[in-house]
């Protein structure tokens, strides 16, 4: 599908560099941008608002109310004189209620766009990921600090293991392959089932991509003693790769959080776009 309207989402405690991605995402794209900026506060003490640490406590907040005005009013600025369609919206919430918030703004966009500093915040890209793709209709798009978006991307690479997740992701991204100029399928030691990649694993979806008018590549890696997600980036690198295409949290939430993962790995390493679906 082609991108109207994009939800990207920013904090008040970082500084314009996701802002200008998404500027610059929504000039590529000609979309309509919904700014979502947050601010988020502590949980209030539990014992009551009589003593020194609830006054502590109020104090935070106006503090954390005054930066959120302050970043909102800068980013209208900014937007104003970008000449891209906007609108901005702001949010003062506690971390519990945040991913059910991202998720009732995304209901109304085609995308949403996670850039650098939301990215790599260990705070709070936790909140703001389990919001895009638990409670969200959309597809998720995550750009690294140390990456760029180029777009529409001219090589793809698909990480295909035929799970619901990647076929999600797939399908999804639909238009994105269509524009791009190289895609390529790639999958790591896939085995051959016939109710799972077939007697030839990738020719489903080699053929289900043609019909599109997609040509693309299969590539068939062994790890060896890698983990999946080393050899997945590292191939992006060989094939200079704009974006990575990918399904996401094959495993359940809670595995993923104690074991890591491959979702979890590509996240914090992939100097690369990341176009993810649930």
């Amino acid at each position: 599908m082609s991108y109207k309207t994009v939800l990207s989402i920013i904090s008040s405690r970082h500084g314009d560099e996701d802002l200008a991605t998404a500027i610059s995402f929504c000039e590529a794209t000609n979309a309509h941008l919904v700014l979502l900026v947050l601010a988020f506060g502590a949980m209030p003490p539990y014992s009551g608002y009589g003593d020194a640490s609830a006054s502590i406590w109020i104090d935070e907040r106006d503090r954390e109310l005054a930066q959120l005005d302050e970043k909102v009013g800068a980013a209208r600025a900014r937007l104003a004189a970008s000449g891209i369609s906007y609108e901005t919206q702001e949010f003062f919430c506690d971390f519990p209620w945040a991913p059910e918030l991202l998720g009732q703004r995304a209901l109304y966009s085609d995308i949403t766009l996670i850039a650098g500093e939301m990215a790599s915040d260990p705070h709070l890209n936790g909140f703001a990921i389990d919001g895009a793709l638990f409670h969200s209709p959309t597809p998720l798009l995550i750009v690294p600090r140390q990456g760029s978006v180029a777009w529409p991307p001219k090589t793809v690479l698909i990480a295909w293991d035929s799970s619901r997740e990647a076929g999600r992701a797939v399908h999804q991204a639909i238009d994105v392959l269509k524009a791009a100029e190289r895609v390529h399928v790639t999958m790591v030691d896939p085995v051959a089932l016939s109710g799972r990649q077939g007697e030839e694993p990738g020719a489903d979806i080699a053929a289900y991509l043609a019909r599109h008018q997609i040509e693309v590549s299969i590539d068939v890696i062994a790890s060896g003693t890698r983990r999946i997600n080393d050899v997945l980036l590292q191939h992006a690198g060989d094939l200079s790769a704009d974006l990575v295409v990918m399904g996401c949290y094959g495993h359940s939430r809670a595995r993923e959080r104690v074991f890591g993962g491959v979702t979890r790995g590509m996240f914090r390493q992939s100097t690369l776009p990341i176009l993810t679906a649930r």
